[in-house]
């Protein structure tokens, strides 16, 4: 890297989750990358998630063949958004870019991305021209689109993923954030909405697959829900407004028939027990729903943390 000090300073954020094979690759790309850009100077921020495998032991050597590579190796394991989190709050750049551990953002596009910010966007979304996931995960990529954008107000024509880059008063703003339970595109609609798309390219995983499992990405949408919004507590309300109505209506309605037409068989138990079963539903649905912000309130009034490090290249544990 140059010592030129007139040069900005770019952050790279990456979660680290089962990469101790694909993490290497990862930096030497960056650094390929960056040294061919020629006008920024660089820093790398790796957290390990709480990796089974020797993610960590993998960092530990990045760190120490690169100077411009620092390690945080998290207690157990937070989650994506939580060490996402992590790295930000250790980044010192004027641009912080985060991308993914496994290969498959491209490094080596990462100018299009610093471009954007260059010509005046806050942040600057990757959008992939052909996502190379399996058919499970890009299921989860569309609902959590679809729930950003109905519950956070994320703007339908913007595509948001793991790889970005924003400026640093974004960031800045971001890490203020001091919540149980951080969702980073949540933080980011909050901060501004000067966001744009770059087009680039989605790689194949070429190792092992991928971390999110169906209760991760339930957690993930229950977290965008929950984290950012009071919409689902409207769209209860209003739900019961609309039942309570309905069955306002559908009394009135019984009893005019019965007038009408006394000698007219009733409905029977079978359709007033679908109608109990299906009121109960919704009920339980709705106070589940009040609940889980409950409880979020309740768990972040005791101060449960982001994240807990347990150490870092710098300071490595005995």
């Amino acid at each position: 890297m140059s010592d030129n000090n007139n040069k900005k300073l770019v952050s790279f954020v990456i979660p680290c989750y089962r990469s101790e094979n694909t993490l290497e690759s990862v930096i030497d790309e960056i650094n390929e990358t960056m040294q061919k850009i020629d006008k920024y100077d660089y820093e790398v921020v790796l957290v390990n998630d709480g990796s089974p495998d020797d993610t960590w032991g993998t960092i530990q050597k990045v760190s120490d063949q690169y100077e411009f590579v620092k390690g945080y190796n998290l207690a157990k394991n937070f989650g994506q958004h939580a060490a996402l989190m992590a790295g930000l709050n250790n980044t010192h750049g004027d641009y912080i870019v985060c991308l993914d551990d496994d290969g498959q953002t491209p490094a080596d596009e990462v100018g299009k991305l610093l471009n954007a910010l260059h010509d005046g966007a806050d942040v600057a979304y990757a959008r992939y021209d052909h996502k190379q996931h399996s058919a499970f995960r890009n299921f989860g990529t569309a609902m959590n689109e679809w729930m950003a954008h109905v519950m956070l107000g994320k703007p339908k024509d913007l595509f948001v993923s793991s790889y970005f880059a924003a400026r640093r008063y974004v960031v800045d703003e971001m890490c203020k954030y001091q919540g149980s339970y951080p969702y980073v595109i949540g933080l980011v609609l909050r901060t501004t909405r000067n966001i744009v798309n770059v087009d680039v390219h989605h790689r194949k995983r070429e190792v092992g697959a991928s971390g999110y499992t169906f209760s991760k990405l339930m957690g993930l949408w229950i977290n965008g829900f929950t984290a950012f919004s009071i919409k689902p507590l409207r769209i209860a309300t209003a739900m019961g407004v609309v039942f309570a109505l309905c069955g306002f209506a559908y009394g009135i309605y019984t009893v005019i028939k019965k007038l009408m037409f006394p000698l007219l068989p009733s409905v029977g138990f079978s359709a007033l027990m679908s109608a109990v079963v299906f009121m109960g539903g919704m009920l339980m649905f709705m106070v589940g729903m009040a609940g889980e912000y409950i409880g979020r309130i309740y768990i972040s009034q005791n101060n449960n943390p982001q994240y807990v490090i347990r150490e870092d290249t710098d300071n490595k544990a005995e």
